[in-house]
């Protein structure tokens, strides 16, 4: 080919610098993978079988655009009993494949070529890309582990110019495990309302917070006219592959995301649908169930690092530690690879998650306990050779 084809926003987005490591990891036997953020739970049995049930009575056709009634009336009851917000599921929710379907829609639909998004960092690792895919400019804003990798408003307002649209977050955060606090959440949703700025909160890891609340960022006294609020089952319920997720926002701007939903997916899979239902309903008891046994493992993990020497902040939410890896001599990535190399156990470079994840790493604590246990002795091993 005599010309290049690919868009130069595609081309200034590097590959994502998680999914390296997993490609390296598959390739080896006896890993230990600290880097994977998906639950190592089944889908809970009930709702499996309902699923199953749905398949079984040909529920195979595409349903609305905007997701079944059934499901955006079932989340409504949902969102208003968790957090007291309510939305009218004709015109507020639509039912998307996964929050990555909803994010790519909610920045599609209100950036212009040029809009400033300001994302806090170290953050997920689609978030800066998927601006940029948007036609908008993400302008990032540090955080740090002395704060508990919290953002602050002043933070985000000293990023504002004259193109800032709209702010990205995402609470609990994947890679840190933080949890903004009520106080600090007031204060950004007064400086959204001050600079007239959208605020699109991902929210995936909402039901996994421990020792803490959780507070959706719409329940804010004046935020949800200029909130979009991502979420969906994939953590919480163990339900990645079923790939559903929602976006809940004013209609006007759940319109707009339902436009280009319509021409770009048509509906989520119907099945997933139906087991989302079933996952409203009787999924407490297994959320709760997931939530503690999660606790038990962040305790163990966070407590081994800090017995090594890989200092940890005490992540609150999500199921990610964040450590500081300095005491191994080496940065980041080096100690990814060699920690990969020497002792088999897979973890993710801090610096994969934005410039101020440098000198961190991600550890999922999404995998059995006596793994942990297992590549905690490994990493004993390896800080005697290398702390």
């Amino acid at each position: 080919m005599t010309r290049n084809f690919i868009s130069e926003r595609v081309q200034s987005v590097p590959p994502s610098g998680i999914r390296r490591f997993f490609d390296i990891a598959a390739t080896m036997p006896d890993v230990i993978s600290l880097g994977i953020g998906e639950p190592d739970f089944a889908t809970p049995g009930d709702i499996l079988r309902v699923g199953m049930h749905s398949l079984e009575n040909g529920e195979t056709h595409y349903t609305s655009n905007s997701g079944t009634i059934e499901l955006r009336r079932a989340l409504s009851d949902y969102i208003k009993r968790l957090y007291g917000v309510e939305y009218d599921p004709d015109s507020e929710l639509l039912i998307t494949v996964g929050v990555s379907e909803a994010l790519y829609l909610a920045l599609t639909a209100i950036l212009n070529p040029g809009d400033e998004v300001i994302v806090p960092e170290p953050c997920f690792v689609a978030y800066a890309p998927e601006v940029t895919f948007a036609g908008g400019v993400p302008v990032t804003v540090p955080t740090f582990a002395d704060n508990g990798f919290q953002v602050t408003a002043q933070a985000i307002e000293a990023a504002i110019t004259p193109r800032t649209k709209a702010l990205l977050i995402g609470y609990p955060n994947n890679p840190t495990g933080a949890v903004l606090s009520r106080e600090i959440l007031v204060e950004i949703a007064a400086l959204a309302q001050r600079h007239d700025l959208l605020v699109i909160s991902d929210e995936i890891y909402d039901r996994l917070v421990y020792g803490v609340p959780h507070t959706q960022f719409a329940s804010i006294d004046g935020a949800r006219e200029r909130a979009i609020v991502l979420s969906g089952f994939s953590k919480s319920h163990a339900m990645t592959g079923w790939r559903i997720g929602y976006a809940a926002a004013p209609a006007e701007l759940l319109a707009a995301m339902r436009k280009i939903h319509q021409y770009t997916i048509m509906s989520a899979p119907t099945t997933a649908q139906v087991a989302a239902v079933a996952a409203i309903v009787v999924g407490e008891p297994h959320v709760e169930e997931m939530r503690q046994e999660y606790d038990r493992r962040r305790r163990l993990i966070v407590g081994g690092f800090n017995q090594l020497g890989l200092t940890c902040f005490e992540p609150r939410g999500a199921f990610y530690a964040f450590p500081n890896i300095s005491a191994s001599g080496m940065d980041d990535t080096v100690f990814a690879e060699t920690l990969l190399a020497e002792e088999q156990v897979a973890m993710v470079p801090g610096s994969a998650f934005g410039k101020s994840g440098a000198g961190f790493a991600r550890a999922s604590y999404a995998t059995k306990y006596e793994k942990i246990e297992q590549a905690l002795e490994r990493l004993h091993n390896f800080m005697q050779r290398h702390g």
